[in-house]
């Protein structure tokens, strides 16, 4: 049987499960200029995952936002607005507003060395040389944040900014968005389950 102190700290510990805000951050540049270019993939994956839950983007301060919850947990989908090499003041501003712990912020990135469609958790680390993340890493003075890239392939680019730049070709189109279901299902494991366990089950 379980005493009543016990029941009183499961308890609690469930609420402030429950209460813990979570920030989902999809990295890209503002504007139809850049639809459906391989940079805007963050973009595209959190326009999938907000219309999957009938919600809509607002504009607002340093990005557009759309509120939405995952079994009881409260979650904040965020793209900024401020172009992608100064993502982290987007960033910074609303982990603040809205009290946001480190370790539940979740910044989807595109990766160049991953093969097209694959994805990649990581609890922290280096930016690897993508200008969102390292503007990131300085706004918010660490390395230690989850993040999920995305690969693009790199399809033997002759030019890396034109690469990132340039539009998905129907045949890739079809192979990103394929995947996008499975992703969507991975990132509420990060919020229901911790980066740990995501990485063991989805990292393969």
């Amino acid at each position: 049987m379980i005493s009543q102190n016990a029941f009183f700290i499961f308890v609690n510990i469930k609420s402030s499960a429950l209460m813990d805000k979570f920030l989902i951050v999809g990295l890209g540049n503002p504007g139809e200029k850049y639809y459906n270019t391989r940079h805007n993939i963050g973009f595209e994956l959190l326009d999938f995952i907000c219309k999957k839950h009938e919600s809509e983007f607002e504009t607002n301060r340093l990005g557009q936002i759309s509120k939405i919850s995952i079994k009881g947990r409260k979650v904040l989908l965020l793209k900024p607005n401020t172009f992608m090499n100064f993502s982290g003041k987007s960033v910074k501003y609303w982990m603040l507003q809205e009290n946001i712990k480190l370790k539940n912020i979740l910044i989807i990135s595109d990766d160049l060395n991953l093969p097209l469609g694959k994805i990649r958790f990581r609890a922290k680390g280096s930016s690897g040389g993508h200008n969102g993340l390292e503007n990131i890493e300085q706004a918010l003075n660490s390395l230690e944040y989850p993040r999920l890239r995305i690969g693009i392939g790199n399809d033997k680019y002759s030019n890396q900014i034109d690469f990132v730049l340039g539009i998905f070709n129907s045949n890739e189109y079809d192979i990103i968005h394929s995947n996008f279901d499975l992703i969507s299902k991975s990132i509420n494991s990060f919020i229901l389950s911790g980066i740990t366990i995501t990485m063991n089950n989805f990292n393969n």
